[in-house]
């Protein structure tokens, strides 16, 4: 499972169908005395990288037919703009029985695009981490099964830190410290993103214990949030980000090949990372930030989503529960046979020996269950403007100024949002 760009978050409208890749109904399990399948699910997959994933996908809708021979599942594998494809279907009824999103979007529930699925998920509810559940929740109901967890966090070259005599940062001082220390000639101390931000402006914020949203209102404009918003320009400033390489944030090489000594990136890159590296690598979560603040780890990751206006509602949530919650081979074979992404039912995870094996990524687990934050599912609409502001303070700009002029816009997005 690819990691999530930023501009696959949010997409434009690519309405041809031949960007679609049907990836082929699955084989039913029939034979000359059976009368075959009588209903067809639809479900649609965004284009994953990972080698092997389609056939993986196309073997569990076929374990379900030959289980469940009156249901055929026809996999369709979408190769670009997968978001806005699946929305624009759905807003002409014309959308699978199911399907994946990522960054669970509220706007579907209050449009009546997703069905409720607290019937399949009540017995496994406890498995699942409490912000998991609070991203898919709307008004009291679930709307999403959590797939697979996808894990960011602060990749730290041990050699490097212990040659520089700097221990791995647990504040923001002491990050911003180290970046400098660890800064030279031919390294920098620090990859956030191309652009000198990526994630960085969201991990102030969390670790400052600040808000983008309470509720149905903004609240990411406080003195509070500003002072800590204002550590964008003081890295930029100290000149110890490594910035405009071709490949962002999510791709590891950097951090492999030397060209700086922390880097933040997310869990699937850790395989490539082992390889090379072996013991010489280290993971933490973004440090706190002032006296009051708490380390974070951000966590992603792709939701189970049944169309509400399915004709085969029922057996089209029976197959999410099937596939999602009570076939624990299967999810393990999604997470890591292909990518490296955790499980995100908690038992699950716990014996998905590639994970417990792995001391490094044992710890991210663990680092995620203590810190882990993820976008509200209202967020979506307000980012550009929280994002412009971002760009400016890290350049210079007043925090406080900047907040409130993206905190207007952003709280208009979110009432259009609300109807």
């Amino acid at each position: 499972m690819s990691p999530v760009v930023p501009d696959t978050s949010r997409r434009g409208f690519l309405a041809a169908t031949s960007m679609l890749f049907v990836a082929g109904a699955a084989v039913t399990g029939c034979s000359p005395f059976t009368s075959g399948p009588e209903i067809t699910l639809q479900q649609w997959y965004h284009a994953y990288g990972e080698a092997g994933t389609k056939e993986a996908v196309k073997r569990y809708a076929a374990a379900y037919t030959k289980a469940h021979p009156k249901v055929a599942i026809n996999i369709t594998w979408v190769t670009n703009e997968y978001e806005a494809h699946v929305t624009s279907m759905l807003e002409a009824d014309r959308g699978p029985d199911l399907f994946e999103f990522a960054d669970f979007r509220r706007r579907l529930v209050l449009d009546g695009r997703v069905a409720p699925l607290d019937d399949v998920i009540r017995d496994y509810q406890v498995e699942f981490s409490r912000s998991t559940l609070d991203v898919a929740t709307v008004n009291n109901r679930i709307y999403g099964i959590k797939m697979v967890d996808d894990i960011m966090m602060l990749y730290y070259r041990k050699s490097a830190l212990a040659k520089a005599r700097v221990n791995p940062p647990t504040t923001f001082d002491e990050l911003v410290h180290a970046a400098k220390v660890l800064t030279g000639n031919d390294r920098k101390g620090l990859y956030i993103g191309a652009n000198g931000i990526g994630d960085a402006g969201y991990l102030l914020l969390w670790s400052a214990g600040q808000e983008l949203v309470q509720g149905n209102r903004v609240a990411f404009n406080t003195p509070e949030a500003a002072q800590a918003l204002a550590g964008l320009r003081r890295l930029t400033e100290s000149k110890v980000l490594l910035k405009d390489l071709p490949s962002d944030w999510q791709d590891p090489a950097p951090f492999i090949q030397g060209a700086v000594a922390m880097q933040w990136c997310g869990l699937w890159a850790m395989p490539a990372i082992d390889k090379q590296l072996e013991d010489d690598y280290g993971v933490l979560p973004w440090p706190a930030f002032g006296t009051s603040g708490a380390p974070v780890t951000r966590v992603g990751g792709w939701y189970q989503l049944v169309n509400a206006k399915s004709a085969h509602l029922e057996e089209a949530k029976k197959y999410a529960a099937w596939l999602w919650l009570q076939q624990s081979a299967i999810q393990k074979d999604f997470s890591v046979s292909y990518g490296f992404h955790v499980p995100a039912r908690s038992t699950v995870a716990a014996t998905t020996v590639q994970l417990v094996r792995n001391a490094a990524a044992d710890n991210t687990v663990d680092l995620a269950r203590r810190y882990g934050r993820s976008f509200p599912n209202i967020w979506n609409a307000g980012g550009t403007a929280f994002d412009t502001a971002l760009t400016a303070i890290a350049a210079g700009s007043d925090p406080a100024g900047e907040l409130s002029r993206a905190s207007a816009s952003c709280q208009t997005d979110l009432d259009r949002q609300q109807g």
